[in-house]
């Protein structure tokens, strides 16, 4: 009678389902998704699984981010045949990525783990420079608008849109979302004190919600930034949200401002977690 394969041996056979987060520089990518004869986020890293396993693996991410959008944490899953444990997937990645996207964490999930639907909240800021010179060093990280912006206005405004809504007035088209109702649990308008250039150079918004639409976070930062401009009124943006009409709302900003920076999940990870060393070697 032959003995149990062990653990490894198993999970070769059964698969093993990794889940990451992934950090990248969306600047030179047409966002997330594949798309044809487009550099992609998840292309990029479909090729770097390939060089490391030699596997044409399906990958599923919890955010679909815009072109030029970046992330500090996006999840993303895959099922691999190769019985490469979490650690090893995190350095061999990391060996293998281009320097603008790196895997900041690796576990081994279950085998039904989706992190579209383990994804029970997302927070996104956006960055808006209005000092009176360019920002230079953060250029591809920011909006740059020409005029300084009164943030207690914004502020003001952006208590409107917190709560359950129909956010129809902030959704690019064309949508594939049936429903048009989301939660936004927190939205915040201010200037954080260590900004690249100098403190008080720009104006943060971080919105945290249950799902955003199709450009919904860029379309409010672009609402709001018309209020902080004076060129609307703080109450508009309420209006513009019961209007339920998408010319209502303000234009869509940059996408260079965006960065996704935190996916809450509601999945329970094992509790072993393989980090990437803040020193990295590439070969």
């Amino acid at each position: 009678m032959s003995s149990p394969p062990v653990p490894d041996e198993a999970s070769a056979v059964v698969g093993r389902r990794i889940a990451i987060r992934l950090a990248y520089d969306g600047t030179r990518y047409s966002g997330w998704q594949l798309q044809p004869n487009q550099t992609t986020v998840q292309g990029t890293l479909a090729a770097a699984i390939r060089e490391v396993s030699r596997e044409d693996l399906v990958l599923k991410g919890a955010s679909r981010t815009d072109a030029g959008v970046h992330a500090l944490d996006q999840v993303v899953a895959f099922t691999s045949m190769s019985g490469h444990a979490a650690g090893v997937w995190v350095r061999a990645l990391n060996a293998t990525l281009p320097r603008d996207i790196t895997v900041r964490e690796g576990r081994e999930v279950g085998l039904d783990f989706d992190p579209v639907t383990a994804a029970i909240r997302k927070r996104y800021r956006f960055r808006i420079h209005d000092a009176s010179w360019r920002p230079v060093l953060d250029r591809h990280l920011v909006w740059h608008w020409r005029g300084r912006l009164d943030e207690e206005r914004m502020r003001e405004a952006a208590t409107a849109l917190i709560g359950e809504h129909d956010f129809t007035s902030f959704e690019s088209l064309p949508s594939t979302r049936l429903s048009k109702v989301r939660t936004i649990h927190s939205l915040s308008v201010f200037r954080p004190p260590l900004a690249a250039d100098a403190p008080g150079a720009e104006v943060w918004i971080e919105v945290e919600g249950n799902g955003f639409l199709y450009n919904m976070v860029r379309i409010i930062a672009g609402s709001l930034v018309l209020v902080g401009a004076g060129r609307r009124s703080p109450g508009w943006l309420g209006e513009a949200l019961a209007a339920r009409s998408g010319p209502a709302a303000g234009p869509t900003a940059p996408p260079q401002g965006l960065v996704l920076v935190a996916t809450a999940l509601g999945h329970a990870w094992p509790t072993t977690t393989v980090s990437e060393p803040s020193h990295r070697t590439r070969p």
